[in-house]
Parts: structure tokens; C-alpha cells; sequence
């Protein structure tokens, strides 16, 4: 059973028994005797144990069938005591029913099995959100793709793609496959994917990731991996791997379940034994011995260690850290230095305008941040919007720009109230001649 359907059943058997639950607590002598109330008829003992049978059998299946599933693999644990402390009560009772001396623990029965479903259902709920956050992994893909054939482009599923096919992909599209491009050049964002915080330009005969984001240009790419073959499949993959991985941390944790609910099974039967030796009272000698079960049950160790260990790999995945041997991932604690090998991994990942130079009388810090960012506006270029960005914060108002071009990998140029300008880099200055005046090269941006 997979961990949606789980989820759904531990919540279904959790909401049925607790309804049930309900008229057994009404129903239950000790309950009435604590609230001071009376509600007893013909018959009632025999609804009371009808009631209480369908909540062990039903919502107390989950904890029999992990009794049953924990005896096989040699491995009791949590299961095995819930099972056990479930299965007294209700065949003590039921014995009580039909003429035993003693008295019900229907009532511990009903609340015991409603409190483990709500906690196993929280759990489920938890695992769920680990799972859904390998789903998100999976959702970078696209649905479809633009297939060329025969200078043709059709829409196919991704699911279609096959090695050597031939895909468009538009501007502000994902790539559908991974790939290599044998036509155009763009901007590709892989910082899902590659933790590379910035764009990276990709030109022909170079390799694209499926899942990452095309920039400011068509391209066309021939697919080289597509399906299980891809980088996203197998870092998914990878990510399912750790999860399932098991640490030191974790078998620890494994064999201690297993000694203390030993332990437990051991404190139960002696406080059984005990207790009816000095009382000779069994009802009382069976309830001290329920309680040292469920108390002593390893309940909630059984439940933390695979669900950190589940959430913090997907979260990890989730920010580009791929855990890939637990052991070596827990033994990071004791890091105390960290070396960077570039400086694009210290970066916010965004581009900015770090200072505004102006060289001539007739425009000042802001008429030169007016004019890029109004050139700029048009373009999906990731400096450009930088430039736009820093200008919405000093709340430049921006200019209508006409005859807009884009010079690629170079910048734009455009026409503002009837003048040329242009916002380029210093390679375009460079090859068209343009001089840089003596100031900017000593103290300005342009500084080497």
C-alpha cells in the first residue's frame, strides 16, 4: 500500500472509531462511576462488547496485521505492544462479558486504538509532505514539447520524447529533455536543478538540463537522455535512495525499538504476575500490566527517526543538497571549516547595480539609470533586470522606448523621445571602437 492510500485508510479508521468510540465511553461502568451518571439497560453489557469488537477488529487491524508482520521478520516492536495491550483488554473483556469476574477495559481499549490511528495518521500525514516534496522535484518537468518534424512542429507528450529527436523551445519555456542545442544560444536558469545561482549562457553543440528554464531565446536542441535516463530522473532517484538509506543513527535507534519493547514485554508479564500475587485480584493485575505496556511502548522513537530522516533528505533536495551517504551527512556536525571553490556560490544569485558613474555634465545618476532601465524593460536578459530593479527601488519612472533591438549577448539599443541609446557591455565598446574615458578605467566600474 503506498503512502496516500495509507494516509487516507489510517484516516478513515481513525474517524469510524472515533465515533464509536463515543457510545463506549457512555456505556463503560468506570466512566459512569467517574462522572457520577447512570445509563444502563437490558442488554447493554452485549451492545457495549458489539461495539467494542468493531473497533478492534477494524480500527485495531493496522496494529494486529504489524503484530503479525514484526513476528515474521523477527523484530517486535511498537506494533507488537500496541497489539498486545489491545488484544488483553478486549479478550479479558469480552471473558468478562460472558461470565468472568472481573470488570470491562472496553473503554481503554476504544481510546487507546483512537489515540494510535491519530498518531499514525500524523505521521502518515508527515511522510506524505516528504513524499509530495519528491513530487515537486518531478513537476519541473513540463507536460509537452515542441517537436520538429520535417521543419514541422508538433505538440507530444514528454513521455514521447526519444533520443535523437528534435525540440524547440521558446523563450521563458522549460526544456523538455536533456539535450544537446544545434541551433541558437540563450540564457538557461539551472538553479533548481544545479544549484548554479545564476544564468548560464548556452550556445550550439553545448548540453542543456531537462527541467531548467530557457531565457530570452528560442533554441532547438536534439535530445540525448530522455525518461528514466535524464539528470532530474536520476537525482530524484538518488533522493528516494537516501531516504531509504539507513544511517548508524538509524540502526541504533532500530535495535533499542527492539531491546525496550523486550523490555516492556518483560515489565508487563512480571507487574501481571505481581500484582495478582499480592492482590489476587486479576481485573486489577491485568490494567496495571496494560499500562506498563503502553507506557513503556518505544511509540514515539519508532516514529521519529524515519520521519526526520525523510523530511530532512527531501528539504535538503529541495536546496540543491543531495545526501547520498547518511552516515557521511551526520559526521558534518564536527565540520568546522567550510572552502568555497568560486565566489558565484556566495552570491544571492541575482544581479544588481552596484554603482551609477556619469562622465558628462549633461546627465546626472538618475537620467543614466532612467535611460537603461527604460531600455531595459524589454529585455529578459538577467542584468537587465537587474537594472529595472534597481530603479523601481528609487522609483524612477520609466520612458516609452521605440525601435527597441536586442545586439545578442552584447545589449539593447532603442529610440527615446527621438534619440539613440544604448545600454551594451565593454566588449561591444571595445569592438566598435568606442572610447572609454581615462576616469572609469582608473576608479569606475571598468576598473581591471
Amino acid at each position: 500500500m503506498d503512502h496516500q492510500k495509507m494516509l487516507e485508510d489510517f484516516k478513515k479508521r481513525f474517524k469510524i472509531s472515533l465515533v464509536i468510540t463515543v457510545p463506549i465511553l457512555i456505556l463503560s461502568p468506570m466512566i459512569q462511576n467517574f462522572f457520577n451518571y447512570s445509563f444502563d439497560f437490558a442488554g447493554s453489557k452485549y451492545l457495549l462488547f458489539i461495539l467494542s469488537t468493531v473497533i478492534f477488529f477494524y480500527g485495531g487491524r493496522p496494529f494486529l496485521s504489524g503484530l503479525k508482520d514484526e513476528f515474521s521478520n523477527k523484530q517486535p516492536g511498537m506494533m507488537t505492544l500496541i497489539a498486545l495491550a489491545i488484544s488483553v483488554a478486549y479478550f479479558y473483556s469480552s471473558a468478562v462479558v460472558f461470565g468472568l469476574e472481573g470488570r470491562f477495559f472496553f473503554w481503554e481499549l476504544a481510546t487507546l486504538i483512537v489515540i494510535m490511528l491519530l498518531g499514525h495518521w500524523i505521521e502518515m500525514r508527515s511522510v506524505m509532505g516528504a513524499s509530495n516534496a519528491l513530487e515537486e522535484l518531478a513537476k519541473l518537468m513540463p507536460d509537452q514539447a515542441h517537436k520538429i518534424v520535417d521543419g514541422e512542429v508538433i505538440e507530444i507528450k514528454i513521455k514521447e520524447l526519444k533520443k535523437g529527436d528534435q525540440v524547440l523551445v521558446k523563450p521563458g519555456e522549460k526544456v523538455p529533455a536533456d539535450g544537446v542545442i544545434y541551433e541558437g544560444d540563450s540564457y538557461i536558469d539551472e538553479s533548481m536543478l544545479t544549484g548554479e545561482s545564476e544564468p548560464v549562457e548556452r550556445g550550439k553543440d553545448e548540453e542543456v538540463i531537462g527541467g531548467s528554464v530557457n531565457g530570452d531565446s528560442s533554441i532547438k536542441i536534439r535530445i540525448e537522455k530522455a525518461g528514466d535516463e535524464s539528470y532530474l530522473s536520476q537525482v530524484i532517484e538518488l533522493v528516494k535512495e537516501s531516504q531509504a538509506a539507513k544511517s548508524k543513527t538509524q540502526n541504533f535507534a532500530d535495535r533499542a525499538a527492539f531491546w525496550l519493547t523486550l523490555i516492556a514485554i518483560s515489565a508487563g508479564t512480571i507487574t501481571l504476575f505481581s500484582w495478582y500475587f499480592i492482590t489476587g485480584d486479576l481485573a486489577f493485575s491485568i490494567e496495571r500490566m496494560a499500562t506498563v505496556m503502553v507506557i513503556t511502548c518505544p511509540h514515539a522513537l519508532g516514529l521519529a527517526i524515519p520521519l526526520v530522516v525523510a523530511v530532512s533528505t527531501t528539504l535538503s533536495a529541495k536546496n540543491g543538497l543531495l545526501i547520498r551517504n547518511r552516515t557521511a551527512f551526520e559526521n558534518s556536525r564536527k565540520i568546522d571549516t567550510v572552502l568555497f571553490d568560486k565566489t558565484g556560490t556566495l552570491t544571492e544569485g541575482e544581479f544588481g547595480v552596484e554603482a551609477v558613474e556619469t562622465f558628462v555634465d549633461d546627465y546626472n545618476e538618475q537620467d543614466i539609470l532612467q535611460k537603461a532601465a527604460s531600455l531595459e524593460q524589454e529585455s529578459e536578459h538577467p542584468i537587465a533586470a537587474g537594472i529595472v530593479k534597481r530603479a523601481e527601488e528609487d522609483e524612477v519612472e520609466l520612458i516609452k522606448v521605440d525601435d527597441f533591438e536586442i545586439i545578442k549577448g552584447k545589449g539593447v539599443i532603442g529610440k527615446i523621445d527621438g534619440r539613440d541609446f544604448k545600454a551594451v557591455s565593454p566588449g561591444y565598446l571595445k569592438e566598435n571602437e568606442i572610447e572609454i574615458p581615462d576616469s572609469a578605467l582608473k576608479e569606475g566600474p571598468f576598473t581591471e
